[in-house]
């Protein structure tokens, strides 16, 4: 569409010149200036400090400024209904792609939005969030978000199981947590190439994390989307009930929602 744009916009220049003999020099010096401005941008240097400072006067001048109410009561505390575990892709920014509001959702983001089973030691930094979330915060809903073209569940597929050839210092050992997805997705789609089993895992993933909140001393109401990146689509996955999980944190029904 924008390549149409522009063969139009050199169609339509190149008929007024050849209709208009006596702009010929105003075009040239017109067409010379823009060949100087484009060649500007195409070289022109990211500032990192420059891109957070204006960044923070967007949020101060169209969000902050704009709902002081809200950010009057944000400042008082926080009482966020979903607790989000997602993936640390760029592309995938929770609030973004489910619109949520200041307040409105803890989050936990990790490669692969995996949820590691309960180890006081091990995962300790999973523990802490989703114990503060759930006794100090009291969320009841607890979403694990997957996504299409992740880079983690691809190093999962790819990573050999008896950890041979690993190159890596933390990646590996912590993608191994989902590695039951990646035995279930290599025994059952042996057959297909490594992205599509990739796409498969990224599904079969959300699930793994699921059974993993079951180890945690909680019940919450968890639900699992996989969202893909290259058509903007969220799915919504078929309504399973776990069973009952006794602890000393304070208890709501577990009800998920599954990766399929």
């Amino acid at each position: 569409m924008a390549n149409d744009s522009y063969k139009d916009a050199i169609a339509g220049l190149s008929k007024l010149l050849s209709e208009r003999a006596d702009l010929g020099s105003v075009a040239a010096s017109k067409i010379k200036r823009i060949t100087a401005e484009l060649e500007a941008a195409g070289y022109e240097e990211f500032d990192p400090i420059e891109r957070v400072k204006t960044g923070f006067v967007h949020f101060k001048t169209e969000k902050y400024d704009k709902d002081p109410k809200l950010y009057g009561a944000l400042a008082k505390g926080q009482s966020p209904k979903f607790l989000v575990f997602a993936c640390s892709d760029s592309r995938v920014c929770p609030s973004h792609i489910l619109n949520f509001q200041p307040g409105e959702a803890f989050m936990v983001r990790n490669i692969a939005n995996m949820v590691p089973p309960y180890d006081q030691i091990k995962h300790s930094g999973a523990g802490a969030a989703i114990e503060y979330a759930v006794v100090h915060l009291k969320v009841k809903n607890i979403v694990v978000i997957g996504h299409s073209c992740c880079g983690g569940i691809k190093g999962l597929m790819s990573f050999p199981d008896d950890g041979s050839s690993s190159s890596t210092d933390f990646i590996e050992n912590w993608v191994k947590i989902c590695s039951a997805a990646k035995s279930k997705v290599a025994t059952k789609f042996d057959g297909l190439s490594l992205e599509e089993q990739c796409h498969n895992c990224e599904k079969e993933a959300v699930n793994v994390s699921l059974q993993n909140l079951l180890t945690y001393p909680l019940r919450e109401r968890g639900r699992g989307q996989w969202c893909c990146i290259a058509e903007g689509r969220s799915l919504r996955f078929c309504q399973r009930n776990f069973p009952a999980v006794g602890s000393r944190f304070r208890y709501f029904p577990v009800h998920c929602y599954l990766s399929f």
